[in-house]
């Protein structure tokens, strides 16, 4: 036994795992009362649980001489009679955790206190079995670990909290006889001694409350219509954080008050950090209020930008660029309907019997779409179902189909006008109903443009129609497109006028399929004169070959470009690169530089060189295509 300086009282030594070896002394003092692990040890050894300060931080009369004092002013002076005593070896800086109020940053004294608990290891093990043996699915599969590290090492849930609001504990004591009543119904008369009971002024934790959300809701206890459909529901939806507060008690409750668990599946999706990733947080003073996000950008920019950046469990970053992008995409397919609409005069959205290259590529895209995010979403993938979508009516309904359909649209033939209507507003109706999980307004209003008297969301959703797979068109389709960017790169390259009308020779695999899809490459690529050749030998002018698939094609330069002029600016180019790459060479072979000047400004300019290098190469690539 030892004697604790300025008491007197006697405290034993024990021997316990908890204690560190190689850190300190060794040695660490053990207070029950004021710290969760050192009230571990006690119980462990049956060490007496000694209060010093009161719910106030003031100093009680286990304090000895320094009862009264705040808990602030004692330290102080403990320290100076340490001193005079000549205990104090030894005074250095030392970095621990400290508890802190959340919201006032008010220092946390940890003090034991009567508290209300419920024994966790009979709810626990129905709960964990309900997980293995697959009656509760977690989606990712790892984060069951999680839930069953929780529930395996679980202790007794303190459900008490000392707050001013929330459920109240429905215990009720006397004050006189100290009886206590816990009741579902108020008690104002103790039921031994007829004297005057008091509510517990405790109340309950609100992770309890919202434990019982899955059945409390829906009428319990009462046996209600809605109770006995939704209970038990398909799928929770919820973040990884609170896997421990909210998913496992929701189960474990669910099974003893309801028996049977809530819900089959569980979706784990991350938490929307801010730029620098850190959590959103009242204290950090970080967070975004969605609605200013609304005002500015529109509900389903906000839905879009979110939902297309979700992975499977994974954090996402806030960023004003990534909403920017969606309220463009809504402003994207808003223009693209409206395109449709004003060249609409009565069609139907049906699929004509007879269809052309472009009708059949459109329809296999638009059903490999729907079969993929079909998909997509039954297994949750809701990120890459949102990207699917935009890449599909951003880069191929509006950018190609619409723009491959413009020629008959504009065209005197009705037919042909009425049979790209037709497909145009079936393909649209179509991308609606897919996108509407995502942008329910947009949609919504679009749709009720097309069928003022139908709402889009009782709409069934889109079926795969294996008949409407066109595959040897759709490779034709994509062929053309391919030939189509190769010209319009070539334009960029030899810096050739959109304006300038090019003229081409092909060589294809397939005539017969090629010269069906010679009107797109007339409209789209701005093409005057396309001459199919069966040898290379046929092009007797100076041209750039291109090869794009199955078609070689060549395009005659000598008339769209003052080859000695453009040959003289790219040599200038070449000289202003090479400068580049010595500057940036001579820099990152300074060790000083290398070594002293921040890692950000060494980094960007190594992303300096490699780009001066890209761009040289390009550029002697272009001279290339001159000589």
């Amino acid at each position: 036994m030892l004697k604790l300086p300025l008491t007197d009282r006697e405290i034993p030594i024990i021997a316990d795992d908890y204690v560190e070896l190689d850190f300190g002394t060794g040695a660490v003092k053990i207070t029950p009362a004021h710290d969760p692990n050192d009230f571990e040890v006690g119980l462990r050894h049956n060490l007496d649980v000694i209060r010093v300060m009161d719910d106030a931080g003031v100093m009680n009369e286990n304090a000895g001489k320094f009862e009264g004092l705040d808990r602030f002013e004692a330290r102080e002076k403990i320290v100076e009679e340490l001193k005079e005593l000549g205990l104090v070896e030894k005074i250095e800086p030392y970095k621990h955790n400290v508890g802190e109020c959340y919201r006032c940053r008010a220092t946390v004294e940890p003090i034991v206190s009567k508290q209300w608990f419920v024994k966790m290891k009979p709810l626990a093990e129905p709960a964990i079995k309900a997980v293995k043996s697959k009656k509760i699915e977690f989606i990712p599969k790892r984060f069951e670990k999680i839930y069953f590290n929780w529930m395996e090492n679980i202790k007794d849930w303190c459900i008490s909290r000392q707050l001013w609001w929330g459920h109240r504990i429905p215990a009720y004591y006397c004050d006189d006889c100290g009886e206590m009543v816990v009741s579902k119904t108020a008690v104002d008369v103790c039921p031994k001694c007829g004297g005057k009971m008091h509510q517990e002024e405790d109340v309950l934790d609100t992770w309890f409350s919202s434990a019982l959300w899955p059945f409390s809701t829906l009428g319990y206890p009462k046996k209600t219509k809605n109770l006995e459909y939704f209970y038990p529901t398909n799928l929770l939806v919820t973040a990884y954080d609170i896997i421990f507060f909210w998913v496992a008690r929701m189960i474990f409750s669910g099974i003893q008050f309801m028996d049977e668990v809530p819900f089959s599946e569980v979706l784990i999706h991350g938490i929307v950090r801010d730029s620098q990733g850190r959590k959103m947080s009242k204290t950090l003073g970080n967070g975004i209020d969605p609605l200013l996000l609304i005002d500015k950008y529109g509900a389903d920019a906000l839905r879009f930008s979110l939902a297309s950046g979700i992975a499977h469990g994974s954090d996402t970053r806030y960023s004003d660029d990534k909403i920017e992008a969606a309220r463009n995409f809504m402003n994207k397919l808003w223009n693209a309907s409206r395109f449709v609409i004003m060249n609409l005069n009565g069609e139907a959205a049906e699929i004509p019997k007879k269809l052309n290259v472009s009708d059949k590529w459109i329809l296999t895209r638009l059903n490999e779409v729907i079969r993929d995010v079909t998909i997509n979403l039954n297994k949750y993938e809701i990120g890459i179902a949102a990207s699917k979508l935009y890449d599909f009516v951003w880069s191929e309904f509006c950018d190609w189909y619409i723009e491959s359909q413009k020629t008959y649209l504009y065209s005197e033939d009705m037919k042909l006008k009425s049979h790209s209507a037709s497909v145009l507003r079936y393909v649209l109706e179509q991308i609606l109903k897919l996108m509407h999980p995502f942008v329910p307004f947009i949609t919504e209003e679009i749709y009720m443009n097309l069928n003022p008297d139908k709402s889009i969301m009782i709409q069934s959703w889109p079926i795969y129609n294996k008949n409407q797979m066109h595959r040897k068109e759709k490779k034709a389709f994509e062929s053309i497109k391919n030939c189509i960017v190769a010209l319009r790169n070539t334009r960029a390259e030899m810096n050739i006028p959109p304006s300038k009308k090019l003229k081409v020779y092909v060589l294809p695999t397939d005539e017969v399929m090629f010269k069906k899809l010679t009107p797109y490459l007339i409209k789209l690529a701005n093409v005057s004169e396309i001459q199919v050749i069966a040898s290379k030998d046929e092009v007797n002018e100076k041209s750039i070959a291109l090869v794009s698939d199955s078609v070689e094609m060549f395009v005659p330069f000598g008339e769209l470009v003052d080859v000695e002029k453009e040959k003289e600016r790219l040599g200038k180019e070449i000289d202003g690169a090479k400068a580049e790459i010595a500057k940036s060479t001579s820099m990152l072979a300074n060790e000083n530089f290398v070594k002293k000047a921040p890692e950000k400004l060494v980094s960007a300019e190594r992303e300096k060189l490699e780009k001066a290098k890209d761009k040289l190469e390009k550029l002697i690539e272009k001279l290339n295509m001159f000589n």
